[in-house]
């Protein structure tokens, strides 16, 4: 494996539609916060997805129902800071643009403007098609989210792969061509086999972004948790990159057994006084503590 080579100018949308005509391959993973923000563009990952994921890795729901649109916003600006260079594609979470489209178009602009970030994306259905018209009229990038649609996971009964006949396949490459005439800069497809990820890319002009929608699609975006062994779960589309977890548990236990046998703080840990000047507080031993034998 050749050394990371960090992101050296910004990646935009023209440079999604360009590995499209290309042929290239765009690797995406969600990002929550920062410190791995800064890591990811470091690595060279162009684009970052800023999943209501967050809901279940971050907040620890067993949905993404109820995360809100303000920590969403919040987590996207750090997720932009962290990572000026990548394209950032920020989720929007349930209920905050169905019902109606200005609600949609108000707190997609709210979004927009207080994060930074490049693309929105929406979990789409026949209902969102007039509202990504007038985000794409007013020139925002919106990302319609096919297939398998978390958000709906009280409507269809859990997390089922999508696209398992040939009619349900049918369906979901007719939304796809509907949001491309409505305006949607990209299309991100999730759960559905191999057939189905080719028919829509087949089907659309768009940048197609996968999660588990096959080896066709000119980009693949996974949930970074499962990859690297920190949700506890990997679904089967998802690669194992590694294990994150054993080594994180590794650290923590070592930093325990420091502070419980009293090598921690040990005395490159602390601060000197001014020479002469611990004698002068009232009470205060300037003998050392004594260490812990446990």
């Amino acid at each position: 494996m050749a050394a990371p080579t960090p992101l050296s100018r910004r990646f935009t949308v023209a440079d999604l539609r360009a590995a499209r005509s290309g042929g290239a391959k765009v690797p995406m993973l969600t990002c929550y916060d920062f410190t791995t923000a800064r890591l990811m563009q470091d690595a060279g990952i162009p684009a970052l997805l800023v999943g209501d994921s967050a809901a279940n890795v971050i907040l620890g729901h067993p949905t993404t129902l109820p995360v809100p649109l303000s920590f969403m916003v919040e987590i996207t600006a750090a997720v932009r800071r962290g990572a000026p260079l990548a394209m950032l594609v920020a989720d929007m979470p349930f209920g905050s643009y169905q019902g109606s489209v200005a609600r949609g178009t108000r707190n997609v602009f709210r979004m927009v403007r207080r994060s930074g970030c490049d693309v929105v994306k929406l979990e789409a259905g026949k209902s969102q098609l007039r509202l990504v018209r007038e985000l794409a009229d007013a020139g925002v990038a919106v990302m319609a989210h096919l297939g398998l649609r978390p958000q709906s996971v009280n409507l269809v009964g859990g997390y089922r792969y999508q696209g398992r006949t040939a009619a349900e396949a049918s369906q979901i490459v007719r939304l796809a061509r509907a949001m491309e005439a409505a305006g949607a800069a990209a299309l991100l497809i999730e759960a559905v086999p191999p057939e189905v990820g080719a028919a829509v890319v087949n089907a659309v002009g768009l940048p197609v972004i996968g999660c588990g929608a096959g080896p066709h699609c000119h980009g693949h975006v996974v949930v970074t948790h499962d990859a690297v062994g920190l949700s506890g779960s990997r679904p089967r589309f998802a690669p194992a990159l590694g294990d994150l977890a054993s080594p994180s548990r590794e650290l923590y236990h070592a930093y325990a057994d420091a502070v419980r046998t009293g090598r921690y703080p040990a005395d490159e840990h602390q601060y000197p006084m001014e020479p002469g000047e611990a004698e002068k507080i009232d009470g205060v031993s300037v003998a050392a503590p004594a260490r812990s034998r446990v």
